[in-house]
């Protein structure tokens, strides 16, 4: 009898025991306890790969833990898109969102994946890289008013882009729409391509993001006639803003930024946005987007939200508008 009474006492010390070391504990393991994830909705290589690598190893550096690169291209950025929108919201699985998965993409697709603004928590704004207007040499105009005159006199203006529903393609609708002009898009696969016949003059005009472009303009192969946002570009510090060129409902910056899941954890979402906004302003990490064709901004977190809630008001309507399809 008395055995058995030991034995009870002890198993009830040996809970209360277990009771007090669980108490102890955290009642979750703080964030992050395990590698994050970045989907980058392009193949590696280009620009948002290239960003997304960069930031990744100095947040891991702030957060103590390691950051992996994820690539899932496909349906303009949408693949990638959607394994954020429906991943857990608990700040493992982020996106370098720029303008294709989240402005453009899902309004091209027959049946629309996710909501671009409610469907993500959007946290950071990294920068961003206006497009550029160009012409072949030999065009008879050197900016956008000259460029406009001319396609209204002749009645239609050809131009290319790095394909349909590219940032290009779409800017050369919203020209269209905004100057009251017969601009008719010449698809091409990829900006390389598209480069090659600019510079022969098989078109006359080609929009794309700046950055790969420079080369070209010091050459004089291609000229170009002005940058989407609202300033001039450190990169092509030269080269006029479209709100120079008279048409400020012509600014459309591609941007870069850290998203992730609908209803992420508000603690979560101010660590990252710090930790983002400490590394944009190392003059290193600037550098490194200067060279790339992106300006730093650093912003909060509600900034951010309201700035890609603007840009899907913009270029939505755009691309429904004008029946782009992928």
């Amino acid at each position: 009898m008395a055995s058995r009474h030991h034995s009870t006492r002890r198993r009830f010390l040996q809970a209360m025991s277990a009771g007090a070391a669980a108490a102890s504990l955290p009642a979750f393991a703080a964030w992050p306890d395990r590698p994050i994830k970045i989907v980058v909705t392009f193949p590696a290589g280009g620009a948002s790969d290239i960003v997304a690598r960069q930031l990744g190893e100095q947040l891991a550096q702030k957060l103590g833990q390691a950051v992996v690169i994820d690539n899932r291209p496909g349906a303009g950025g949408s693949v990638g898109g959607l394994v954020v929108h429906t991943a857990a919201a608990d700040g493992y699985t982020l996106m370098l969102s720029n303008s294709t998965p989240i402005s453009i993409g899902p309004f091209a697709l027959e049946k629309q994946p996710y909501d671009p603004v409610e469907g993500f928590t959007h946290i950071a704004l990294i920068g961003s890289a206006p497009c550029v207007v160009m012409a072949n040499p030999k065009a008879p105009f050197r900016t956008i008013p000259e460029l406009e005159a001319f396609a209204k006199k002749n009645g239609r203006l050809d131009f290319g882009s790095g394909g349909p529903a590219s940032i290009g393609h779409i800017y050369g609708e919203l020209m269209k729409t905004n100057l009251g002009v017969n601009m008719v898009h010449v698809p091409y696969r990829g900006g390389a391509p598209m480069t090659t016949d600019l510079i022969a003059g098989v078109v006359p005009v080609g929009i794309d993001v700046v950055t790969a472009f420079v080369p070209y303009f010091k050459s004089g192969q291609i000229v170009p006639l002005a940058v989407t946002s609202a300033n001039r570009s450190p990169l092509v510090p030269d080269v006029p803003s479209v709100v120079e060129s008279g048409h400020r409902k012509l600014v459309l910056d591609n941007f870069f930024g850290l998203s992730g899941p609908p209803k992420m954890p508000a603690d979560v979402v101010a660590r990252l946005n710090a930790a983002t906004n400490e590394i944009l302003a190392s003059a290193d990490f600037k550098k490194k987007l200067v060279d790339l064709g992106i300006s730093a901004s650093p912003v909060s977190q509600p900034a951010f939200a309201g700035f890609v809630k603007e840009q899907v008001a913009q270029l939505a309507p755009t691309v429904k508008g004008a029946g782009v399809r992928l």
